[in-house]
């Protein structure tokens, strides 16, 4: 039996190099090398003892390279498209301010010029002595901010009473008011002049505050704010011994105050840039606005629009005062309501 043996172990050893072997037969993984691998038998036409090497697999891609240039791209992009949005917006208030500086000569010159001037003063007094600017100005402060308290004080308890009280006709009489913001304002125009000048209002600063005070938008902002409120906070307040009008100010109007600085800002904002009205009602230079006064520059033969941008430029800076001191409620305020549970 030792010569048998020994051949065997020759055989055994000739398989040897087919199990080292690294040909295209070793590398393959077709079927018949997955069939050997879960059965254990070796794939037809390979000598037993062979050995089967599968092949090497691509290493998966580093999640940070492949990234990087998507999040470069996006960040390009953004940045473009706000660096263009923010020169849309800062250029024209920077020629605004540029256009103060010069003269009507100097701006309409070519090129036209991009750096401030030295007429700066030259215009403001030429608006001090053609409009009375300083007192167009204080006449716009004043009526203004008696327009925001007066109709910010009516537009909130509207909301207040449309957003709490139940009775019979809400849903009608809130559907005809909110008719008022699709009628165009030019409509009413001659029956409220008609209404003034039976009041002999005519000329006068309540001709120009008072026709707008039930603003059909700020009631309808105000309601929508209201609306949030939890009832069972108003009920608690009645069983603790409340009164209506105290109920309203310790409990209804502090949650509300992100909703009254957009109002506020809207209304400051809409009185402060109304021309049609006051140009009607208003007959003396001394009680005109400055969109009226402004107005009144621009003459038939000849218009200083250095003056026109220098008041212009006056104009602009109250209007950004009052949102940067309200701005960080401005859009809470707007969004206030818009979503019940």
């Amino acid at each position: 039996m030792r010569p048998a043996e020994r051949s065997t172990g020759r055989a055994d050893d000739s398989t040897g190099p087919a199990g080292k072997s690294t040909g295209p037969a070793a590398k393959s993984t077709g079927p018949a090398g997955r069939t050997a691998g879960r059965t254990g038998r070796p794939p037809a036409g390979r000598a037993p003892g062979t050995t089967v090497r599968a092949a090497a697999r691509p290493a998966p891609p580093t999640p940070g390279r492949t990234t990087r240039p998507t999040r470069t791209g996006r960040s390009i992009l953004l940045t473009s498209g706000l660096a263009i949005v923010l020169a849309v917006v800062v250029v024209p208030f920077y020629w605004l301010a540029v256009g103060a500086t010069h003269s009507s000569r100097e701006l309409f010159s070519s090129p036209p010029p991009v750096l401030p001037g030295g007429h700066l003063a030259e215009n403001l007094a030429t608006l001090q002595e053609t409009a009375h600017f300083g007192r167009v100005v204080l006449n716009s402060l004043g009526i203004a901010t008696v327009y925001t308290l007066l109709a910010g004080t009516v537009c909130t308890l509207a909301g207040y009473g449309f957003a709490t009280y139940r009775f019979r006709g809400r849903e009608a009489l809130f559907g005809l008011l909110m008719l008022g913001l699709v009628v165009p304002a030019q409509i009413t125009l001659v029956p409220l002049f008609r209404m003034m000048a039976e009041l002999h209002w005519l000329g006068t600063y309540q001709a120009v505050i008072a026709p707008n005070l039930a603003l059909p938008f700020g009631i309808f902002l105000m309601r929508q704010s209201m609306g949030a409120l939890p009832r069972e906070l108003l009920d608690s307040g009645r069983m603790d011994g409340c009164g209506e009008l105290r109920l309203f100010l310790r409990v209804a109007l502090p949650p509300m105050r992100p909703a009254l600085a957009a109002l506020g800002i809207f209304l400051f904002l809409y009185q402060w840039n109304d021309f049609i009205w006051p140009l009607i009602v208003l007959r003396d230079e001394l009680t005109f606005t400055i969109p009226v006064a402004l107005a009144s520059l621009q003459g038939l033969d000849e218009t200083d629009y250095g003056a026109i941008l220098a008041g212009t430029s006056i104009a602009a800076v109250p209007m950004a005062v009052v949102f940067l001191l309200l701005q960080r409620h401005f859009v809470s305020g707007l969004l206030a309501g818009a979503v019940k549970e």
